[in-house]
């Protein structure tokens, strides 16, 4: 199977490409063209709530980290950290009810024998209800994730590695004459 093609950047950091200097710019110039250029921002309902606006400073950081904290990416950062920050929201109500229960045990002696056990049966069903939204929710990050992840590297893997070379006789007269004249008279 063959290896994601490098970026721009590593291969200038890496100084041993075999690449020419016009591959090298074509590349550049194709993985900028798959950028906006303006930076992500968090949307006002992210500004707000401080476990989504943490996420997604985080978020911002470690793309920066890769040059990719662009705005084409914005959209699905904001909807990963609405998200992140409703498991985090479910947790909570899971670790209260745990705490709930807890209580309740202690308290049994001092509550009648029905009430206890129709209310634990109340707080644990809660407890497996959120359990299952917590669930689908975190299914929504790693598939939020792994599309992330791969937009990336389709991004990447968009970008033209190679010049393009006339295939036609046609079309290399239109491109400006004939190669083989050329290599002929020179």
């Amino acid at each position: 199977m063959a290896m994601n093609a490098k970026p721009f950047s590593v291969l200038v950091a890496e100084k041993k490409s075999h690449r020419t200097k016009a591959e090298l710019m074509m590349r550049k110039r194709g993985e900028e063209s798959a950028l906006t250029g303006k930076p992500m921002k968090p949307r006002p309902e992210i500004k707000k709530d401080t476990v989504a606006k943490r996420e997604f400073n985080r978020l911002k950081k470690l793309l920066a980290g890769i040059q990719k904290d662009d705005a084409i990416y914005e959209g699905v950062i904001n909807r990963y950290c609405q998200i992140y920050s409703e498991c985090v929201g479910f947790s909570t109500e899971a670790e209260k009810i745990s705490v709930l229960l807890e209580r309740l045990e202690i308290a049994r002696e001092d509550i009648s024998a029905e009430v206890y056990f129709k209310t634990v049966l109340q707080l644990n069903k809660t407890k497996i209800d959120i359990d299952k939204q917590l669930q689908a929710k975190r299914k929504m990050l790693l598939d939020m994730e792994k599309e992330n992840i791969m937009t990336v590297a389709a991004a990447l893997r968009s970008v033209q590695k190679k010049e393009n070379k006339p295939s036609s006789k046609l079309l290399e007269v239109i491109s400006g004459g004939d190669e083989s004249k050329r290599k002929q008279s020179g």
